[in-house]
């Protein structure tokens, strides 16, 4: 049997995201959401998570790894295991990701090797 094959980008290992402009602005629309929504029942939290993630072009739980990106930004494997205790597979984890990047809310932090390619000085080449 063939492992399945992974759906959305392949990411450089260790590659880690933070929120953008964008996505902070998002975020505290998400917590505004769920804070508002507090004691309402779930079908009023259901309704305005909904209306936040629709004109985000996201899903309604994506808001979650917004506020994980919060504070500094985080790995794959980080952002997999803060949420696999409420019940978040890695999947729909990488999925979400996919979806803030794509929505410009998330972005990818320049790995250090990316950086130094950018600082070197172009190679000399022919004479002068």
């Amino acid at each position: 049997m063939q492992p399945k094959p992974r759906e959305g980008p392949r990411w450089a290992r260790g590659q880690k995201f933070t929120l953008s402009l964008a996505g902070r602005d998002a975020e505290e629309a998400y917590r505004a959401a769920v804070l508002d929504a507090r004691g309402a029942g779930r079908a009023v939290l259901d309704t305005a998570l909904a209306a936040w993630a629709s004109p985000r072009a996201v899903e309604p739980g994506d808001g979650v790894l917004l506020g994980e990106l919060k504070g500094k930004p985080r790995g794959l494997s980080d952002l997999g295991h803060a949420l696999e205790d409420a019940g978040i597979p890695g999947a729909e984890v990488r999925a979400a990701l996919d979806r803030l990047v794509r929505a410009g809310l998330a972005e990818l932090v320049p790995l250090a090797s990316q950086l130094e390619a950018q600082r070197a000085p172009p190679p000399v080449t022919g004479r002068w």
